[in-house]
């Protein structure tokens, strides 16, 4: 194990607990009309927010003093139970259905999402898979083959929920991974037909799929339906300009963009803060990402590499994902906005994964 430490990344530690104050700001401020009207209470989502985002910073420093390489000891450990997991929710009764997904298991308000943890269960498990075959995975049959198999397996439970969203994003950060391994790009143009091919399957396989494809390209075509989301939240990037409607000064909130305090809170951001706060916003992610990709290029072994990849690779994914379908760029997707979504399993998770980040960093050589 690494035995020379140093101060954790200062820039990766500022830019996560400004996203994380930015985040609880707007989802009081995109969730205070909601949590009146259903629960009455304003500060009802931002409570919860402060709790979750409280449980995930004492997660976050306990990880950040805990060697990296612990992870590599566990790593097939965490992926099992992840697995089983995905398994329970399944189980009716046991897993929680909210919006037609049974993706949660927990009771009452409090749930965990299985599939969240899978994400870093997968990353950690194929970083000492990849540290360890590096070799073969330029070989289709030896090396990619069986790390696809894993990977697809997972997605399979996933899809089972149904959870896309959370499932692409654990399929492409896997694929920056092994990418980054060295795989041969000739396998990836084949898998990558392939792989669309498999994509249309499920979207023509579900009907809403399909409904949000063609929303996505001409949201207009269902103003009151399927295109209803991202036309609210055009029209409220719209009004927000250069400075914003101010702080609190959203209409869109209102009843008109659906919890509006989770995958759309971007918009809200936009919509009050204007162009400049929500290019402060993404300023502050590509800080995560630059320092993610120094640390990885920095770490002492081939393991924290690609774990420091797989990390950075998620929240840099989620980000555009989320980024894009508010903005009208990608077709509409169950995606947080890391740190700053509501949501307690997707903001632990987030937390969590950074102090893996900058426990890495504390033995990177810049």
């Amino acid at each position: 194990m690494p035995s020379k430490k140093s101060a954790p990344d200062f820039l990766l530690i500022s830019a996560t607990f400004m996203l994380l104050a930015i985040g609880i700001i707007m989802v009081y401020s995109a969730s205070a009309d909601l949590g009146q009207y259903r629960f009455n209470d304003a500060f009802f989502f931002a409570k919860r927010q402060m709790l979750f985002a409280g449980l995930g910073i004492a997660a976050m420093f306990f990880i950040m003093n805990i060697n990296y390489m612990t992870w590599r000891t566990w790593g097939k450990v965490l992926l099992l139970i992840c697995f089983l997991l995905l398994i329970v929710v399944l189980v009716p009764g046991i897993g929680q259905v909210r919006g037609g997904a049974r993706s949660w298991i927990g009771v009452g308000a409090f749930s965990i999402q299985p599939s969240e943890f899978m994400k870093l269960a997968m990353i950690t498990f194929l970083a000492k898979y990849l540290a360890e075959h590096q070799k073969k995975i330029t070989s289709f049959k030896k090396g990619l083959l069986p790390t696809l198999t894993l990977v697809l397996t997972a997605f399979a439970m996933i899809m089972l929920q149904p959870d896309l969203g959370t499932g692409a994003v654990m399929v492409g950060t896997s694929v920056v991974m092994i990418f980054v391994a060295g795989a041969r790009i000739s396998h990836f143009a084949g898998l990558g037909v392939l792989g669309l091919m498999g994509f249309a399957a499920l979207i023509i396989s579900a009907p809403y799929r399909m409904k949000r494809i063609t929303s996505f390209l001409d949201p207009w075509s269902d103003p009151l339906g399927s295109g209803f989301q991202i036309i609210q939240s055009l029209y409220a990037l719209g009004p927000g300009g250069l400075l914003g409607l101010g702080l609190g000064q959203s209409r869109q909130k209102f009843g008109y963009l659906p919890e509006p305090q989770t995958d759309f809170i971007f918009a809200i951001l936009s919509e009050e803060l204007g162009f400049i706060g929500a290019v402060f916003v993404l300023l502050l992610f590509s800080i995560l990402l630059w320092r993610g990709i120094r640390i990885a290029l920095g770490a002492p072994d081939l393991f924290g590499s690609f774990l420091a990849i797989g990390i950075i690779g998620m929240v840099a994914i989620q980000v555009m994902i989320n980024v894009g379908v508010v903005t009208g760029l990608m077709p509409v997707t169950g995606i947080t906005l890391p740190f700053l979504s509501y949501g307690g399993s997707s903001l632990t998770l987030m937390l969590a994964s950074i102090g893996v980040l900058l426990n890495i960093s504390r033995y990177a050589r810049y």
